[in-house]
């Protein structure tokens, strides 16, 4: 049974950074590929951050610049660092991998639960 739990989440001013972390537990042989998501009050979700199985990586122009996802695949967690916070970024962020699991033979979809950031201005 796969797991994926965010944390880092929490109430901020404008203009602070926080960081994001989604750790997955259960029978993982590697992360293929992740990406964070968030819905904002009152709106759909929406990707913020996306990275490849190649390294690559892509962000919307809402958060370019000021957001940068990275995996540490070995500790089988992924991070979300943001920066420059807005009021708009408030919204539950969601982590999203997909990844191989022992006896798998393409990679499986998993999300987190999710954390609440709320920016203040």
């Amino acid at each position: 049974q796969v797991r994926l739990v965010e944390s880092g989440g929490g109430s901020v001013q404008f203009g602070d950074s926080l960081r994001l972390s989604c750790v997955a537990s259960g029978d993982i042989i590697s992360i293929y590929r992740m990406a964070w998501y968030r819905k904002p009050p009152g709106k759909q979700r929406e990707v913020v951050a996306r990275l490849d199985h190649d390294g690559s990586t892509s962000y919307p122009n809402s958060v370019k610049g000021r957001f940068t996802i990275s995996l540490d695949n070995a500790r089988k967690t992924g991070y979300l660092q943001m920066a420059s916070l807005k009021p708009e970024d408030t919204a539950v962020y969601y982590c999203n991998i997909e990844l191989y699991t022992a006896g798998g033979s393409w990679p499986e979809d998993y999300w987190g639960p999710g954390t609440q950031v709320t920016v203040s201005s």
